[in-house]
């Protein structure tokens, strides 16, 4: 996959010359990460949302227990702990609070992990993040600036839960013709989430730049420690390797470009969606380098 690649290379533009980006109004960003989501939805039909819950339960919960305990406890410490200043710190407790980021599955393919593990806890803790990212968001950055969890919830509900829920109807109710556009939508996805994380980053370009290696540090810390706390505590709960792997790539990558919608919706500042832009290149950088090493490795 060369998701990873366009990431990198919107990011690098962002910070080059940001007006590549800042002409886009930030309203469209909202709508970009709705068709996503969308996408996303297609992949998927009505009845699967039940079955996300009843195949593999007990796996499932772990993965979403590691996904909201671990990465809000690493956020609160890089938040609380790391020098940054207040409008990074809460951009690091938003990303924190995050879902699992889709670009995970094909990087659990690539890893040779539970790759229908790992969809399915994509999935769930996406729809679980419309009440779980709001109030996280809350409890971790209430006490750094007011946050307002009713309105992230309305926000949440519009550019995650309503898309897929649409898509899947769509893919139930027209598969033939959902089945001839597939072809196409990874690639807009891949598109549309370039161009979001890039103008969100063009917007606070500077003032990233002037925060440079502790903001860096910060967000591949987070990720670095949420790949390594998965596998380890997976691994101390006696599961095989496929599993430890596939918890490992779900805790470390997060959904940032939700972060970053969220952050540019409900706060005025846009070195707030900073962290969060920065992180869709990091974690993806090192989720496909972690991949790569374990594609080499033995899972049995």
């Amino acid at each position: 996959s060369l998701f990873p690649l366009w990431i990198v290379l919107a990011v690098g533009l962002a910070i080059v010359h940001p007006p590549l980006f800042t002409w886009i109004d930030r309203s469209w960003i909202t709508w970009a990460l709705a068709a996503t989501m969308l996408g996303m939805g297609l992949t998927m039909r009505v009845s699967e949302f039940t079955a996300v819950f009843t195949r593999m339960p007990q796996l499932l919960l772990l993965g979403m227990a590691l996904q909201y305990t671990v990465m809000p406890a690493l956020g609160w410490f890089f938040s609380r702990f790391w020098g940054l200043e207040p409008a990074l710190a809460i951009g690091i407790a938003i990303l924190s609070a995050c879902p699992g980021g889709t670009a995970s599955n094909i990087v659990a393919f690539i890893a040779k992990g539970e790759m229908g593990l790992s969809i399915m806890m994509t999935t769930a803790s996406t729809l679980a993040a419309v009440f779980c990212t709001p109030y996280i968001t809350k409890l971790l950055a209430g006490s750094l600036v007011p946050v307002n969890a009713g309105a992230l919830l309305v926000s949440t509900m519009q550019v995650v839960l309503a898309p897929v829920m649409l898509g899947a109807w769509v893919n139930q109710a027209f598969p033939a013709t959902v089945a001839r556009i597939s072809k196409v939508t990874p690639a807009i996805a891949t598109l549309l989430v370039a161009v979001i994380v890039a103008t969100t980053l063009a917007f606070s370009a500077q003032a990233a730049l002037s925060s440079g290696p502790k903001l860096l540090a910060a967000v591949g810390g987070l990720h670095a420690a949420g790949f390594v706390v998965g596998y380890f505590v997976s691994k101390a709960l006696g599961l095989n390797e496929k599993i430890c792997r596939t918890n490992s790539i779900e805790v470390g990558m997060q959904n940032s470009t939700l972060g970053a919608v969220l952050a540019s919706l409900h706060f005025s500042d846009p070195l707030v969606a900073a962290p969060c832009a920065l992180s869709a290149c990091c974690h993806s950088v090192m989720g496909s380098m972690l991949a790569a090493y374990w594609r080499t490795q033995p899972v049995e």
